[in-house]
C-alpha cells in the first residue's frame, strides 16, 4: 500500500516515471526486508549482470572491429559482390551475403552489425541508397546469420 501511495504521489509532484518507479520500487523493497536488502543488494546486481551473454556481447563487438581493420570484411563484401551484385539492388543482395558469411565466422548478430554498419551503410549511401534502407537492410542481414544452423550441419556430415 506504501508503495503504491508514494508512485502516485511522486507522479502528482511531477517527477519522471522512471523516478517514481525506482523510488517506489526501493522503498517497497526497504519496507519487506529492511537493513538486510541493502547488505544483499550489491551482490544481487552482480549475480544478474554476471550472465555470459553480458560478457560476450563486447567481445564481439570487439572481434568485428578487428575483422574491420585488417580487411576480413572488405573481402567478404567482396566476395558477396562478386557472387550477386551484378542483380538489381546488388550492394543490398551483398550485403545480406556477407552477412551470413560473417556471422559464419562469429556467429554473433551483434559482431555483424557492428561491422557492417560501420562499412556497408556507408557503402549503400553512396551508391544511392537512402540511410533507413541501408540500416534496415543491414540489420536485417546481421539477424538472419545467428539463426542459419550451420553448426547442427556440419554434426551431421562429421557422422
Amino acid at each position: 500500500m506504501i508503495v503504491a501511495m508514494l508512485f502516485i504521489l511522486l507522479l502528482v509532484l511531477g517527477a519522471p516515471i522512471t523516478v517514481a518507479l525506482g523510488v517506489a520500487g526501493v522503498s517497497g523493497l526497504f519496507d519487506i526486508g529492511g537493513a538486510h536488502f541493502a547488505s544483499l543488494a550489491p551482490s544481487k546486481i552482480f549475480n544478474g549482470l554476471n550472465v555470459f551473454p553480458f560478457l560476450a556481447m563486447p567481445f564481439f563487438i570487439l572481434s568485428a572491429e578487428i575483422m574491420n581493420h585488417t580487411g576480413i570484411t572488405r573481402q567478404l563484401v567482396l566476395l558477396a559482390d562478386a557472387m550477386v551484385g551484378h542483380k538489381r539492388g546488388g550492394l543490398a543482395h551483398s550485403n545480406m551475403l556477407a552477412s551470413v558469411f560473417f556471422s559464419g565466422i562469429t556467429g554473433a548478430a551483434t559482431a555483424d552489425a557492428a561491422a557492417f554498419g560501420r562499412t556497408l551503410v556507408p557503402a549503400m549511401e553512396r551508391q544511392g541508397y537512402g540511410r533507413a534502407y541501408a540500416c534496415a537492410v543491414t540489420a536485417a542481414g546481421s539477424i538472419i546469420g545467428p539463426t542459419i544452423p550451420l553448426p547442427a550441419l556440419w554434426s551431421f556430415t562429421e557422422a
